[in-house]
């Protein structure tokens, strides 16, 4: 599934014309790329489409009187105008056009569509003469000026027998105008951004596993950055106790092993993000049942093996990202270990922070970063990992503007 509707409230206005049968597979289009659909179908809708059927495809309640007591107690039309982030009326017929042109509220479409306060998209559906009309024209102008969005019209044969302009844009096409009004727009748009976050568990049996205390804070706040900057962002987590952020696709996963397939299955991807705390071993065999203890006390032995190096074969993909950012957790010679890491790596860019116990780092809310590139080293002051997440977003942009200004000027 795309992150582009993830998390986004979508409004369903169908309106009443034979290409109503066509919005339970656009339903169905918008919940796959992660939206939240609410449908209302209006009483000429209901003779194409039945409320069963959007109920199903949306999973979620559908509205269609304008007078459901239980609703209206509530101001039902208003709660559903403002909860929404799109309005999306489809179709959109002759008549519910020229309702919307002049302000009409004689029913629960016309009267949501006239108390929204959110941006309203419409795509019309009628006979070609009716599409053609000036009265039709003039009404798609009004709202055209009034800042409504319109996908217009496919040409072919109606249900009526004529052909020509008139049919409804396919629900694919509808869903893509949607992702499109609804995406970030930031510098960052266009770009795919695959981030790393929190430890990995290594099962040793049922009951046990190799970890580390990383809290994926920081990765979840880097995600979330880069995704208010439009960016397309897969946070691919560790096991952690933290809400999904706001915009951004997350894969959940447990082991090393787990982290480098989702990792491989991402790709291609524009930017790579590695804040993952990847344990470095994991047992040759987990034991399918308890480990009990021996009857004379001794510790078990555990053979370990090498976990996969996510960040090195990431540099070493054929599909490799343009831009690989690295993280080094050090508790002791911090940038000596950083450098290291940094030419084994291969990375682009990386941060290293001091995770000593004194620091407090690990698991809080703050951090003390050092950035390293190729040309530069910078030590940021304390800054919540928040703030952390921002300015590294900010670096990112400016690489990828600085990148576009560069490949404009050799192409002149």
């Amino acid at each position: 599934m795309s992150a582009r509707l993830l998390n986004k409230r979508i409004l369903l206005i169908v309106g009443g014309g034979i290409a109503a049968y066509k919005t339970p597979e656009l339903v169905r289009q918008l919940v796959k790329e992660g939206a939240d659909v609410q449908c209302l179908l209006s009483k000429s809708g209901s003779e194409f489409v039945t409320a069963l059927t959007l109920a199903s495809v949306s999973g979620n309640k559908v509205y269609q009187n304008l007078f459901d007591l239980t609703d209206e107690t509530e101001m039902g039309h208003i709660q559903l105008s403002r909860n929404a982030d799109l309005v999306l009326v489809a179709p959109a017929t002759a008549d519910l056009i020229a309702k919307m042109a002049q302000g009409f509220a004689n029913d629960l479409a016309s009267t949501t569509l006239l108390a929204t306060d959110k941006p309203v998209m419409i795509a019309p559906a009628m006979n070609v003469r009716m599409w053609l009309h000036d009265a039709t024209q003039r009404n798609l102008e009004t709202l055209k000026n009034d800042g409504i969005t319109i996908i217009n019209p496919n040409e072919g044969d109606m249900a009526c027998g004529e052909t020509g302009p008139g049919r409804m844009a396919e629900p694919v096409e509808i869903m893509e105008a949607v992702a499109q009004a609804l995406m970030p727009k930031g510098p960052l748009k266009g770009l795919k951004a695959l981030i790393t976050a929190g430890p990995t568990h290594e099962p040793i049996d049922p009951i046990r596993y190799i970890a580390n205390r990383s809290s994926g804070k920081q990765g979840y706040a880097i995600a979330e950055a880069i995704a208010v900057l439009g960016a397309e962002t897969l946070l691919v987590s560790g096991p952690v106790n933290l809400p999904d952020p706001e915009g951004v696709r997350v894969i959940r996963v447990e082991t090393a092993l787990e982290m480098a397939a989702a990792c491989e299955e991402a790709l291609p991807s524009q930017i790579a993000i590695m804040t993952a705390a990847v344990a470095d071993w994991r047992t040759k065999e987990s034991a399918q049942e308890k480990i009990k203890k021996n009857t004379d006390n001794t510790p078990p032995s555990l053979e370990l093996t090498e976990n996969p190096d996510i960040l090195a074969g990431l540099v070493a993909h054929t599909l490799r990202p343009d831009l690989i950012v690295g993280f080094a957790a050090e508790t002791e010679q911090v940038m000596d270990h950083a450098r290291a890491k940094f030419t084994r790596k291969g990375c682009d860019w990386l941060m290293a922070n001091n995770v000593s116990p004194d620091t407090g780092v690990m698991g809080g809310d703050f951090n003390t970063i050092h950035f390293l590139t190729q040309t530069s080293e910078e030590s940021w002051e304390m800054l919540s990992k928040q703030d952390v997440a921002l300015r590294l977003a900010d670096k990112i942009a400016d690489y990828f503007l600085e990148t576009h200004k560069l490949e404009k000027q050799e192409a002149r």
